[in-house]
């Protein structure tokens, strides 16, 4: 099979491999969709640790059941699929308790670290657990499903900030992650959303997705815009980016008694204003992938509630990976998603 190797830091070749075989309790899966996680880019020239080569990447895909192993009848053969990125035990505490993103055994497809090594989805086929299987309605395509990962991601951490719908709530950030919190937030029913980001196109994009203010963050008294949104403090913020200084900015936004939900984390570690957390008596949550919020996400997705369409940049083959790494990693401009087809789209 043809498969997107990162042969080493910035070396991205197709390459044949084996097709592997399902064992009992997995499914071979012909991968029809793969999206280029953030995550993958950072990875990409070794920057997190976590995409240690050589190694097949990728874990937002979406594909049709090729074959089934022993011990299977959850799904079959000819099935159209998504999966979990997140290989889960189903065993330990956290599992019982359906914890999965907390699995004390967890593995994420398309992560080579020090503790494992589990190829991903740039190929043509790939092996996954059935457990961490779900069906695709008919009307959902698989380009739109290999976004179903970030719209678990999305949602989960919304679950975890505990809104309601009188909240005002801010995202810092309207990347791929930022504008699919935003549309989590409405389907939840807040309507007072506000948006900041350091890129223009980013911001119309989260205008036409529902935000009810969008800020630049280079441009405005970032804080000032805030107390005029919502008064006293934001109810809650969700900050989607894990820099310095847009955790503080989420820390000092919201109001006395306020949520505070990291889910970004471009850098491994932030310096916190505690005295403000302590004093304001502020609540900090963090979001880590998903814990069982696929079967919502899917539902979103195919009812339209969330729209994962404005935020697809470029569908493109395999073969074009390489090109399209280097475009994300060198921050091209207007260049969100980019999804790529390694096998079956029918």
């Amino acid at each position: 099979m043809r498969a997107l190797q990162l042969s080493d830091y910035r070396v991205l070749e197709i390459i044949d491999l084996p097709v592997p075989e399902a064992a009992v309790g997995e499914v071979l899966v012909r991968v029809a969709s793969c999206g280029i996680c953030g995550s993958d880019v950072h990875g990409y020239d070794g920057a997190s640790g976590r995409r240690i080569p050589p190694l097949v990447m990728g874990h937002e895909a979406a594909g049709v059941v090729a074959a089934v192993g022993d011990g299977v009848a959850n799904v079959r053969t000819g099935d159209r699929i998504t999966f979990d990125s997140t290989v889960y035990c189903g065993e330990c505490p956290f599992c019982r308790r359906g914890e999965v993103n907390l699995c004390d055994r967890r593995q994420v497809l398309g992560v080579s670290c020090g503790d494992y090594r589990r190829a991903g989805a740039f190929a043509e086929y790939i092996v996954v657990p059935s457990r961490i299987t779900y069906r695709l309605p008919e009307n959902l395509s698989f380009v739109e499903a290999a976004m179903l990962e970030a719209v678990s991601v999305a949602l989960h951490a919304v679950s975890l900030t505990r809104v309601s719908s009188t909240d005002s709530v801010l995202v810092i950030g309207a990347g791929m992650i930022g504008l699919l919190i935003l549309q989590a937030l409405r389907a939840a029913g807040v309507s007072q959303i506000m948006v900041i980001d350091v890129e223009r196109s980013r911001l119309t994009l989260a205008k036409e997705l529902g935000a009810a203010e969008t800020v630049h963050g280079k441009d405005a008294d970032v804080l000032s815009e805030i107390a005029r949104f919502a008064g006293a403090g934001i109810d809650a913020a969700i900050e989607a980016v894990g820099l310095d200084d847009t955790v503080r900015l989420a820390i000092n936004a919201v109001r006395k008694g306020g949520r505070v939900t990291l889910v970004g984390n471009i850098s491994p570690t932030v310096t916190l204003p505690l005295q403000s957390v302590v004093t304001r008596q502020i609540r900090l949550q963090g979001s880590c992938a998903s814990a069982g919020e696929y079967p919502r996400a899917i539902d979103l997705l195919a009812s339209g509630t969330i729209r994962v369409k404005p935020l697809i940049s470029a569908v493109a083959p395999l073969e074009e990976g390489p090109r399209w790494f280097e475009r994300l990693y060198s921050r091209e401009p207007n260049l969100m998603k980019v999804v790529l087809t390694p096998g079956a789209t029918s």
